[in-house]
């Protein structure tokens, strides 16, 4: 599972060829949980509060390349890495 960006001890990956809906996979620590890209809720796992709040904050900045990563991992093209939350 490629990783696309890391910030603040949190990891976002997302798998090649994975199940609808469009999602990522957020890990920090021991935690993880599974993001709706189209509604950034958790919808698998858990993150804690604040973490949840800053991996939101960071989806909502690179939401359409978010989607655009869903559809290269869909169609098995590279991925790429998205900039970190500042």
């Amino acid at each position: 599972m490629p990783e696309i960006s890391r910030f603040f001890g949190i990891v976002i990956k997302m798998y090649f060829d994975d199940h609808p809906p469009p999602h990522f996979h957020a890990e920090y620590g021991e935690y993880r949980a599974v993001v709706d890209i189209y509604t950034l809720t958790a919808f698998g796992g858990y993150l804690p509060p604040r973490v949840l709040g800053m991996t939101v904050e960071w989806a909502l900045e690179h939401r359409e390349e978010l989607l655009d990563l869903w559809e290269r991992a869909s169609n098995g093209q590279p991925l790429y890495r998205l900039p970190p939350l500042e």
